[in-house]
């Protein structure tokens, strides 16, 4: 399958869109048509959200990321921790009295309380415990059943957005969605990305969808290390092409 995920409207073009049906089409990779796109499946986006703020799970956040990093860097606060999502938010908004009877307004940044998603964990030792199967290996060679702490949660991963104010919703809860609504069983996915997916773990247990397996695999690095990835201007596949490398050429460079 193939999911154009374009809620960050801003950030797409079409330009980029089509070298991506080029660039999989020249691999001799073919997916069913027509493709999912996430910009047209916003009404559900919102109908999860608005049921997540009935049931108190959902707070409206005002905090700037400098009032985020003030508030992280108290002396009372302890060290910095980044989660997956950056810098852990250190829960300014999260007690402010709320009335869940008002939906808040479509450009209110809105925060999942970790504390109580906490509850929707499965219970063990005494403990709230969260889990998955890990088919391949995270960044430190974490594999098979991975279960994690609801505190762990809070402590390290923090009350996430879940609906941000120029999109009205968010990466984590629309993949999440997408995901469940297209019947995904294994997700493979970089391993950059396994702390995120305890993100999405807890968003399946409390929204009532499965888990499906998960693999992550090794990152593709240059010769100095770096990891390749766009933000820096990493080559892309039609760059190969263009200088005369075959889809088998590609193959080999990721270990197929």
């Amino acid at each position: 399958m193939l999911r154009i995920e374009d809620i960050d409207l801003s950030r797409c073009r079409l330009r980029w869109e089509t070298q991506i049906f080029e660039d999989l089409e020249w691999l001799g990779i073919h997916w069913p048509k027509p493709v999912l796109r996430q910009s047209l499946r916003l009404s559900a986006y919102r109908d999860a959200l608005f049921r997540l703020w009935r049931e108190g799970l959902l707070y409206p956040c005002r905090c700037t990321r400098k009032d985020i990093t003030a508030a992280a860097s108290a002396p009372q606060e302890g060290p910095e921790i980044h989660g997956p999502d950056g810098l852990v938010y250190p829960g300014t908004c999260r007690n402010k009295i709320v009335s869940y009877r008002d939906y808040p307004l479509p450009d209110s940044p809105l925060r999942l309380n970790m504390a109580m998603a906490g509850f929707y964990g499965e219970s063990r030792s005494g403990a709230e415990m969260f889990y998955f199967t890990e088919s391949g290996a995270g960044p430190n060679g974490e594999t098979g059943l991975i279960e994690f702490s609801a505190e762990d949660a809070l402590l390290n991963i923090g009350d996430i957005v879940l609906a941000r104010r120029e999109m009205g919703t968010s990466y984590h809860l629309s993949v999440v969605l997408d995901d469940a609504f297209q019947g995904v069983s294994h997700v493979s996915r970089g391993e950059d990305l396994f702390e995120a997916t305890k993100i999405h773990v807890i968003l399946q247990k409390i929204l009532g969808l499965p888990t499906p397996v998960y693999h992550h695999h090794a990152l593709i690095r240059d010769e100095t290390g770096k990891r390749l990835a766009k933000r820096d201007d990493a080559r892309a596949i039609s760059k190969y092409r263009e200088e005369g490398a075959s889809a088998r050429d590609i193959r080999q460079m990721v270990g197929l």
